[in-house]
């Protein structure tokens, strides 16, 4: 494919990777960075619904395996787990660490150093999972990293619920945007993450992320280099809205986008709590999904199966 290198390399030479930070500091002042638009001064104490003030709060990091396939490649997605969340879904399989506030602050230099840590341990990107809340403190972090000698694709892992003017900022940073569609129905996003307004959201933060990326584009060996991927949880008794949502993204995002169909829904969290939401998924029900991706017009469908097979 010839010579690559990620957006954000060509951003932070033009000088505008610190105009984006600026402008992403800023916004803390009197915080919208999301859809929730707490309006709390992040800088100064103040705590929205996020519970995150302007310095990184992470879980835990390392190679991840269990990713979709193209970002997995040979040597794992380097994962960084952000502690809270701008959804809070009722059924969270990450409860702990995104209603429980698992995790601890660190400070921007740590976040660069875990970033050239996952490079130099071989991960194929940098993967924030759950970043919707720490725009900021990922874009103050990246220059540091760059210092450092970053040089792998960046993954944007969120769940779709995204303000189009912090997408805006990613804009020339985010090489891999990989966004949950969760609910097409508003009163089942009302009731489960309190966010009536999630799938008018999405479908906007998913048309700025295709805008911006485009189409998933793989290396020579099937990695991820750039690109959109969509997941979608399917939840018992249709209660996603599957057949929806992909002929959205079939019809209106593009019927080459790359769609993880995932069947391991389980109760977790206070899933109890819904009628719906307090038994597995069944194999029936997951191969009904697949049928309808299928039917919308998507091929690209993760397989789960690992790419590095070309090894042997």
């Amino acid at each position: 494919m010839g010579k690559w290198e990620p957006v954000y390399l060509e951003s932070h030479r033009r000088g505008l990777l610190e105009q984006k930070i600026a402008a992403a500091y800023d916004i803390l002042n009197n915080c919208n960075l999301c859809p929730r638009n707490c309006l709390v001064d992040r800088h100064h104490g103040e705590r929205g619904l996020c519970r995150t003030g302007d310095q990184p709060v992470t879980s835990s990091y390392g190679p991840h395996f269990g990713e979709e396939d193209p970002l997995v490649g040979r040597q794992g997605s380097g994962t960084i787990f952000f502690t809270h969340c701008n959804l809070y879904c009722l059924f969270c399989q990450n409860y702990e660490i995104s209603h429980g506030g698992e995790g601890e602050e660190i400070s921007l230099a740590d976040l660069a150093a875990m970033m050239l840590s996952l490079q130099q341990k071989g991960c194929h990107n940098i993967n924030f999972v759950t970043p919707s809340h720490q725009v900021y403190q990922i874009l103050a972090a990246l220059p540091l990293a760059i210092k450092g000698g970053l040089n792998v694709p960046l993954v944007y892992n969120c769940g779709g619920y995204d303000a189009l003017e912090t997408l805006h900022l990613l804009d020339g940073v985010i090489d891999i945007y990989l966004p949950d569609f969760k609910f097409w129905d508003p009163q089942v996003a009302a009731d489960l993450c309190q966010a009536e307004d999630y799938p008018e959201v999405a479908r906007q933060a998913i048309r700025e992320m295709h805008r911006q990326v485009g189409d998933l584009v793989l290396d020579e060996n099937g990695v991820a280099r750039r690109g959109l991927l969509v997941r979608h949880l399917v939840l018992p008794d249709g209660l996603a809205g599957t057949k929806e949502i992909m002929r959205f993204l079939a019809g209106e995002i593009s019927p080459q986008t790359y769609v993880n169909v995932m069947g391991q829904y389980r109760p977790c969290g206070r899933a109890q709590e819904h009628p719906s939401l307090g038994k597995f998924l069944t194999g029936p029900e997951h191969a009904a999904a697949q049928r309808l991706a299928r039917e919308a017009g998507l091929t690209r469908l993760d397989q789960r199966e690992k790419l590095f097979r070309w090894l042997e």
